[in-house]
């Protein structure tokens, strides 16, 4: 089977719509969580919700990367995706030295063209008016896929996967796992969202998981979730074809572990979330004693914390205290479908700096969970243990993780 390494970077988030500014922004701690701004559709731009604060993008401006007609045919979501792809395929030269028939496009985007979807709702319901004929390719979760293969010009396969919270991590191990097999020779991969509308925020006000504060996950008095939006998006390919050209590489995908819950649609289970990072590090072929770092899904809700936490302590026993585990989720919120790839990013940079991000807010980690949560400053890796983890916990109970091995 082929090795498999990360050739091009790609990001719009909340801390910087370059990798160069994500990287910088990670290791500063400074978090892109901000007062609410005006919301469309909603009265006066108050969404009406009992918290404040989540993690939007503020400098993305698609006009200076677009073309009228893709901005009039695509959400936000789906602008985020073509302009991270791109940021990914040209860092890489990926189209210079892979046939476009060869290359696959898998994505993660859950909630869609949200946003465009409401505000033609709104119309619908309120005035019977009639639904602008673009609406369903501003909605639909593959636009992201379809738009990256029409900008770039990629015509081997291409799909979106949709697993609520894990999707990015999925779309990153099935493209890892097409690569690794030959059934494509490069792959355009991650995730994409921007589901910050009126009735998202009403929605995940009413689940009462959202920090009336601010996300401060594995913190002792955490108080719930942020929500925010992003795209992170890589460019994969073969050891081989890499080194053949001296491309640059960011880091080696070694394994890829999923699995479902099959117990409650909201309340995570311990199990479910220690079979997908066993799975991950079989199909690494990597030891638990390998590992170094493990970016936690750590939403700073009390249920998956300490989920996660325990499941922790399932996988690496007598280690588990000693692994150092941050979350990032403190500086770019949780964008559902995008998160998974936007962690991902996150460890990647760790791995080539050799340092590891703390996890910002906590005031007093939760000695309860027995975790060597990274806070205050980043760390230094520990250089004899390559491996790092990614982690995404869906609701519905699905699980994905990726293992990554620095690269030198």
């Amino acid at each position: 089977m082929n090795r498999v390494v990360i050739t091009g970077l790609g990001c719009i988030s909340p801390i910087g719509s370059s990798v160069a500014a994500f990287r910088e922004n990670l290791f500063a701690g400074n978090t892109g969580i901000s007062t609410i701004a005006d919301v469309p559709d909603a009265p006066d731009g108050n969404p009406g919700v009992r918290y404040t604060q989540a993690a939007q993008v503020f400098d993305f401006d698609p006009s200076q990367h677009l073309t009228s007609g893709v901005i009039a045919a695509s959400n936000r979501n789906t602008q985020f995706a073509i302009v991270a792809a791109r940021q990914a395929a040209q860092q890489a030269d990926l189209l210079k030295y892979h046939n476009p028939g060869d290359i696959a496009i898998i994505m993660g985007c859950a909630c869609g063209g949200r946003s465009s979807e409401e505000h033609e709702v709104k119309g619908l319901y309120t005035r019977d008016a009639r639904a602008h004929p673009l609406t369903i390719v501003r909605t639909m979760s593959s636009a992201g896929a379809s738009q990256i293969s029409i900008d770039l010009k990629i015509t081997g396969p291409a799909l979106d996967i949709s697993t609520a919270c894990a999707s990015a991590t999925h779309a990153i191990g099935l493209a890892f796992h097409m690569v690794r097999s030959g059934m494509a020779t490069a792959a355009i991969t991650g995730g994409h969202e921007a589901p910050l509308s009126f009735g998202f925020y009403r929605a995940w006000d009413s689940m009462r998981v959202v920090s009336p504060t601010r996300c401060r996950p594995f913190s002792a008095d955490r108080d719930g979730m942020t929500l925010g939006e992003g795209a992170a998006i890589f460019a994969i390919e073969t050891l081989e074809s890499a080194q053949a050209r001296n491309a640059p590489i960011f880091a080696e995908i070694v394994g890829f572990g999923m699995s479902a819950d099959a117990s409650h649609i909201t309340n995570p289970s311990v199990e479910g979330a220690a079979t997908a990072m066993r799975k991950a590090l079989a199909d690494a072929n990597a030891s638990p004693d390998e590992v170094g770092y493990i970016n936690a899904h750590g939403t700073g809700t009390q249920a998956n914390d300490s989920t996660e936490s325990a499941a922790i302590h399932q996988v690496f026993g007598a280690r588990a205290p000693h692994i150092p585990v941050s979350s990032t989720k403190a500086l770019h919120g949780h964008s559902i479908g995008a998160s998974g790839a936007i962690e991902a990013l996150a460890t990647i940079l760790a791995l080539q700096a050799q340092r590891l991000p703390h996890t910002a807010g906590v005031t007093t980690p939760d000695a309860s969970l027995n975790v060597d949560v990274i806070t205050g400053t980043p760390r230094p890796a520990d250089t004899t243990r390559p491996v790092a983890i990614s982690n995404s916990l869906a609701f519905g109970g699905l699980n994905a993780v990726i293992a990554l091995r620095r690269f030198s």
